[in-house]
């Protein structure tokens, strides 16, 4: 609603806004995020872990990933994960560039943190099938009980795969 009440002024302030920001943004050459120039911000920051790479679906998880302050290693963007029911393979998202990078043999852990739907599950299964071939760790997102939850709450799926992933305290 607010922008059909905009004037003309504001309506092309924002188409040009628009535009350059689409003409400014490019992905990343190392890890294929977005980016402002040839090589994006985290991948230049050499204070970041250059030996752990978290492997995401998209520039959303990066941000995501980012805001907790949580992770100080390197990401690598899929573009995306393999759905052989939508025609999507491992050849249309960046797996290639993933284990290219991998093979220059500076990775020494690769998260994977892809979703939890099939989807996401079968990419994670795929990656990890496709890593073992390489002197890397894998390791995978925890899955289960939110922070906060309680038991009797919790989906039985969300509860099923919470006791199957349970760790040592």
């Amino acid at each position: 609603m607010y922008l059909v009440h905009a004037s003309d002024r504001e309506i092309g302030e924002l188409v040009r806004s628009l535009v350059e920001l689409k003409k400014k943004t490019c992905l990343c050459s190392v890890c294929f995020n977005l980016s402002d120039s040839d090589v994006c911000p985290i991948c230049a920051d050499r204070s970041r872990d250059q030996t752990l790479v978290c492997v995401v679906e998209g520039p959303a998880e990066v941000m995501a990933i980012e805001q907790t302050g949580a992770f100080k290693g390197l990401y690598h963007v899929l573009h995306g994960v393999i759905s052989p029911m939508d025609g999507i393979g491992p050849e249309h998202i960046k797996v290639r560039e993933l284990l290219d990078r991998i093979g220059n043999g500076k990775v020494e852990e690769v998260v994977i943190a892809t979703g939890t739907r099939v989807e996401g599950e079968a990419t994670a299964s795929y990656l990890a099938g496709e890593l073992k071939r390489y002197n890397v760790r894998v390791t995978r997102l925890a899955s289960g009980m939110p922070c906060g939850g309680e038991v009797k709450y919790i989906d039985p799926v969300t509860l099923k795969t919470a006791v199957e992933k349970r760790h040592a305290i």
